[in-house]
């Protein structure tokens, strides 16, 4: 699965508002406001800088994107069928309006108006049905699309595009702001790194992770302020933000907690920060021949840890405790499910009954992709001590991790940037059969009561279902989520009109401008 694609990804809003007809226009994108003196300028050039690795570069828009660096640039230059949104929080943007039928198994996007590749040549629903069916064909194209097979993508005349469900699906267009970037059709795989997009800027050139984005002047959605952007890619947080500091970029995008302290203290640049931006969640493998398996041990595990010193100490305090259900800016989130809190005692009588070996020691394998996720499972091994449990901290290359580790580990941290959906998890990484089930659970109840969340129009009775959801994730998932980071992003005086969103919508980038 796209490991970064889906780190940016924003998550779902009601049903109830999915299921009106969207126009372009409409809503708010939560970018910076200028004041009535302070209005957007033209002109000058953006310099940001994203985190990636040069082993684990990649041009392929439907492809595995480790690098913040490369869908930072995907995003700007390939345009998806909707984009993420403040309220409401999923807006136009290929697709200029859907509609669902009344069994909410058949919804038809029409195509915006005017939406044109950069070479000129316009976009038809020919183009999206071919880019959809080839993203649904990659290897992991079923979490990606859940519930749509290829032959169920179609086309209706030249302006619009039908998505044909296996079963009914109120939040099918959340799942198309998350990779549906739209290419010509036919296009070549050794032709997709100078392949012309519709996005608001064109690529000029592109050199191990670098490169330089011009305005696109013809855009169909609106006004791009900006001459140019230019990404610059760092392996390390602290490197982008010194780079930033010394005044060499305009803009550290996700510098993490430790630079956001340093920069604090500087009038000279601003520290934008989003709560609750990224959970860090802790994976236990559930299926059969985990030591995980059993539930006491899962359970056991959440009570081990201590919430407050992991947001204190990981975090630097830019974060808040969480509760074990990921997704925690969902308007439907359980917040009367009771806070989960630390009890050795009865951590220990559970791996007691559950016959867990504490003679071993167990791995708990991570990586440095992020500011604070190593450092998360160094401080949990400590803490895991304290109940007799002998955890060890293995590090991984970045590649290696997702290559051998994510999916099929043990035990094992992970990541994700987004946090408005508990349906968006559920769809992703929970149901039985999710392409991207991190720890391999598989739960008839929590099956069956996704399908009645999805399925369901009426938003009171969308929200009991949900309830019910929830509580089985608390209680029996794979999940141990101590806390969620906040999001922070630093940029130097000068740059307006930043995004204030989370996940995706921080690389929306078009309304930014230059004092």
């Amino acid at each position: 699965m796209n490991r970064r694609q889906v780190l940016w990804a924003g998550g779902a809003m009601g049903a109830t508002a999915l299921l009106a007809a969207c126009t372009s226009g409409s809503g708010d994108t939560a970018a910076e406001p200028a004041s009535a003196d302070d209005k957007p300028k033209r002109g000058g050039t953006l310099r940001v800088g994203a985190l990636g690795r040069a082993g684990a570069i990649t041009r392929d828009p439907h492809g595995s994107q480790a690098n913040e660096s490369d869908y930072l640039v995907i995003a700007l230059v390939h345009d998806t069928l909707t984009v993420p949104g403040a309220k409401p929080n999923t807006l136009p943007r290929l697709a200029a309006s859907w509609e669902p039928s009344a069994d909410l198994t058949t919804w038809k996007f029409k195509l915006a108006k005017g939406a044109a590749f950069h070479d000129g040549s316009p976009v038809t629903a020919d183009d999206v049905v071919w880019s959809l069916r080839r993203l649904r064909n990659t290897p992991s194209g079923a979490s990606r699309l859940p519930g749509i097979k290829p032959e169920n993508i179609k086309a209706e005349g030249a302006d619009t595009v039908v998505l044909v469900s296996d079963h009914p699906n109120a939040e099918l267009p959340l799942l198309t702001r998350l990779t549906t970037f739209v290419l010509k059709k036919d296009t070549a795989d050794d032709a997709l790194d100078k392949a012309p997009g519709t996005g608001p800027f064109k690529l000029d050139w592109y050199r191990g992770g670098n490169a330089r984005l011009v305005r696109n002047d013809s855009w169909y959605a609106g006004t791009v302020h900006l001459d140019a952007i230019e990404v610059t890619m760092f392996e390390t947080p602290q490197a982008m933000a010194n780079a930033l500091l010394a005044g060499q970029i305009d803009v550290a995008s996700n510098a993490g907690a430790v630079a956001a302290r340093t920069a604090e203290a500087r009038r000279d640049i601003q520290v934008l920060r989003r709560p609750d931006d990224m959970a860090m969640p802790i994976v236990m493998r559930t299926a059969a021949g985990s030591p995980f398996a059993d539930p006491r041990v899962r359970e056991a595990m959440r009570l081990v840890v201590d919430r407050d010193a992991m947001v204190k100490q990981v975090l630097s305090g830019y974060g808040t405790v969480a509760n074990d259900i990921l997704g925690t800016g969902d308007p439907h989130y359980a917040k009367d499910v009771p806070q989960r809190r630390r009890d050795l005692e009865k951590a220990k009588k559970l791996l007691t009954e559950a016959g867990f070996d504490l003679s071993r020691t167990y791995d708990l394998v991570t990586t440095e992709d992020i500011p604070g996720l190593a450092e998360s499972a160094t401080l949990f091994a400590n803490q895991a001590r304290e109940a007799g449990v002998k955890v060890q901290v293995v590090k991984q290359e970045s590649g290696a991790f997702w290559d051998k580790t994510w999916k099929t580990g043990d035990f094992y941290t992970t990541y994700w940037g987004t946090n408005d959906s508990v349906v968006f998890f559920a769809s992703k990484t929970m149901v039985s059969q999710a392409a991207t089930n991190e720890a391999g659970w598989a739960d008839k109840d929590f099956d069956a009561a996704y399908l009645k969340v999805i399925g369901t129009a009426d938003e009171t009775a969308r929200a009991a279902a949900l309830k019910e959801l929830q509580r089985i994730e608390f209680d029996r998932s794979g999940y141990l989520l101590w806390g969620m980071a906040d999001g922070i992003d630093l940029a130097t005086a000068k740059v307006r009109g930043l995004p204030k969103l989370p996940g995706y919508g921080r690389v929306q980038l078009e309304n930014v401008w230059l004092r």
